[in-house]
């Protein structure tokens, strides 16, 4: 199976089975601006904005701007005493869901994740870390970094792609990044600890966070065109089968953000067990303009391509239900499709990442 030459949104079909959210994206993101009726996108723009899923995200904030009282939960987790989602996952998730970026709950959380990217030292931008990071700089130190990487994808999904505090963190997290891809802990990222094997302390992978913020900043990747080109190469190797924690101060944590490679696991015909993360991963890799560039992406992109009926729409065979993800670092993407029974809502999350990863590519855009 070859990528195709062009691509077909079944917008039509998508405005009857679909969320809001996705209607109004597949019009605003994956639609040609000549295939953009003006009425019909500001129709949809506010019933996103009127969306209750969204709305309800929206009252949980706190004044504080925060949700959740955490920072990077992506879900409730008794050993934080996290009982929902935190702040980057829910600040992202209204993103994603379409609301525009000028709102109120937008605005009050950023105040936080500017902070953040300061390097400001305040305990309290431990957040939920504050009391396991007593005593323990080390851990400390890993929070902060890790805080530093979510707070600069957050705010490159917003578009603050040209705040100069953003563009300066987000070319040290590229140069920390680099150091290591030059780097021997490269080839060897793992080491024995506390009866573990355990990703060396020193070793600065790329992050789900990382690659989410390189993602949404072209003008970074323009000038850093070497260091894209670099990392494409790098996600292209396989990632390690070995398990292994993250060794933060003393602490010892599941690698729930860690990128050692290429992630996606595919077999030689492009199949994979996890097709929503499939999917986030291959749009990160078409907005960093890499997918061909990685053969096991460039493979499940074109059996999910493949597997699309002559309008557009995602048919594969034995689809029983939605697609669900193994990955909790992923619950701010997915689904966009809300609660029903309907069985056209298995394929519409699909069917408009599909044609949105199109249009990134430059495919030619057939609009149904």
């Amino acid at each position: 199976m070859e990528l195709p030459a062009s691509h077909r949104l079944p917008l039509s079909w998508l405005l009857e089975a679909a969320s809001p959210p996705i209607q109004y994206r597949a019009l605003a993101e994956a639609a040609p601006e000549s295939a953009r009726d003006p009425e019909l996108l500001a129709t949809l723009r506010q019933a996103v904005f009127d969306y209750k899923p969204a709305h309800a995200i929206a009252r949980k904030q706190r004044d504080s701007g925060l949700w959740g009282g955490n920072l990077i939960g992506p879900g409730p987790l008794k050993a934080f005493g996290w009982k929902e989602a935190g702040t980057v996952f829910q600040y992202r998730r209204l993103l994603e869901l379409g609301w525009p970026p000028d709102q109120r709950p937008f605005r009050l959380t950023e105040r936080f994740l500017f902070r953040l990217l300061s390097r400001d030292e305040s305990p309290e931008l431990l957040v939920e870390f504050q009391r396991p990071a007593k005593g323990d700089p080390g851990f400390a130190l890993w929070v902060r970094q890790t805080f530093r990487e979510a707070a600069a994808a957050a705010l490159a999904r917003a578009g603050h792609a040209d705040d100069p505090r953003l563009r300066g963190a987000a070319h040290r997290i590229a140069s920390d990044i680099v150091m290591f891809l030059r780097g021997e802990l490269v080839e060897k990222p793992f080491r024995k600890a506390q009866g573990k094997t355990v990703l060396d302390p020193l070793a600065y992978p790329p992050t789900l966070f990382s690659m989410e913020m390189l993602a949404f900043l072209p003008v970074l990747q323009r000038e850093r065109a070497g260091f894209v080109e670099r990392l494409g190469h790098y996600l292209s190797t396989p990632a390690p089968r070995r398990a292994f924690w993250v060794l933060a101060g003393r602490k010892l944590l599941k690698p729930l953000f860690v990128i050692l490679g290429d992630p996606l696991r595919s077999d030689a015909q492009g199949r994979v067990t996890d097709v929503a993360f499939a999917v986030y991963w291959l749009e990160l890799l078409a907005r960093l303009g890499v997918v061909r560039q990685v053969p096991s992406a460039s493979r499940v992109l074109a059996r999910l391509f493949n597997e699309c009926d002559d309008q557009g729409v995602w048919t594969p065979k034995n689809l029983r239900a939605m697609p669900r993800s193994t990955n909790p670092a992923i619950t701010h993407y997915w689904p966009l499709e809300g609660p029903g029974k309907s069985p056209a809502q298995r394929q519409t999350d699909v069917t408009f990442r599909l044609a949105l990863i199109a249009r990134l590519m430059g495919l030619p855009i057939e609009v149904i």
